[in-house]
């Protein structure tokens, strides 16, 4: 028999659009994105690219200006890196004589490779010293190689396509192995999460391929008091397109060592209280499917952003001396 195992904490961060990108592409999409889909159904990360032959404030330049140029071919991109659906450009230079040649490499979010181009070639004197009408330049030609690698990408990916992300059934969510915990508390909650997930109607899949959404699980543990830990965990729930859409913070006060070698049931008891607050976070963004007679089914004890409590904490036994 299960031990019963409540959590102090399951709070609702429910969270309106992140980040600064524009989105020129919602709505009224012109350009590339007419040609891509309406509007893109991934994002692409830009990271600072650390083979460049730049110094490191050069190249987070670099980098800003690829992914502006992106936008204004309505290419939703960011410079930074990549969120678990995103999509990313790496980028290196090779000197070959006195020339320096761009090499853009297109992976999709599990890193699979998606295409490889060479950008123009530049005047190894000139990159040693680039300005920034050089860096604009460079970017600009960037762009225009992603762009053509994800319009080909695109084209033999059918699960890229808007109606993958519509299509009935139930919800996809590429869920992330979780990080941070003691003992066997990564593989375990990862291993419960799927499960309990899949009682709440979502359907947990461990590649980013045809997911509409993520979710990833980090798990801290501090001490407190003496002998004691608070073990916090965070659920971050994010879209295709890149924007995350609410988190999931469940915390509890423990004896210290308490789970320093098998979680058990514990994780039983957090996965199936966390994938309850997955599933209100992916409810809220219009992700489930609706239920019959277009109702939401009625919940006691719910908190203001809409998440049901757990309920009261049981008192956890104390850790079994080591033999």
């Amino acid at each position: 028999m299960r031990r019963s195992f409540g959590w102090l904490a399951l709070l609702p961060l429910l969270l309106a659009a992140c980040g600064d990108l524009p989105q020129p592409f919602r709505g009224n999409p012109g350009g590339l994105a007419g040609r891509l889909a309406v509007p893109p159904p991934y994002r692409l990360a830009v990271p600072t690219p650390d083979a460049a032959m730049l110094s490191a404030t050069e190249s987070e330049a670099l980098a800003r200006a690829i992914a502006q140029a992106l936008l204004k071919r309505e290419v939703p991109a960011v410079a930074e890196d990549p969120l678990p659906l995103d999509w990313h450009l790496k980028m290196d230079m090779r000197l070959e004589g006195n020339r320096v040649v761009p090499r853009y490499a297109l992976f999709d979010p599990d890193g699979a490779p998606q295409g490889v181009a060479e950008g123009s070639a530049i005047p190894a004197r000139d990159w040693a010293r680039p300005d920034a009408a050089l860096l604009a330049e460079v970017a600009n030609d960037a762009s225009r190689r992603a762009a053509d690698l994800l319009l080909r990408a695109e084209a033999a990916r059918k699960s890229t396509a808007p109606s993958a992300l519509t299509a009935s059934g139930p919800p996809r969510i590429y869920l992330l192995p979780v990080r941070g915990a003691p003992g066997d508390g990564n593989e375990s909650l990862t291993a419960r999460m799927r499960e309990a997930l899949g009682d709440q109607g979502i359907l947990a899949q461990d590649v980013a391929d045809g997911a509409g959404f993520a979710a990833d699980g980090r798990v801290n543990v501090v001490s407190t008091r003496p002998r004691m830990q608070r073990v916090e965990i965070l659920w971050i729930v994010s879209r295709r397109d890149g924007q995350e859409l609410g988190r999931v913070l469940q915390m509890n006060e423990i004896p210290a060592g308490l789970l320093d070698r098998h979680w058990g049931d514990i994780a039983f008891a957090a996965a199936a209280e966390a994938a309850g607050g997955v599933q209100r976070v992916i409810e809220n963004a219009g992700g489930m499917p609706a239920r019959e007679g277009g109702g939401q089914q009625a919940q006691t004890g719910a908190a203001p952003g809409g998440l049901a409590l757990p309920p009261r904490a049981a008192e956890l036994p104390r850790p079994e001396p080591a033999r």
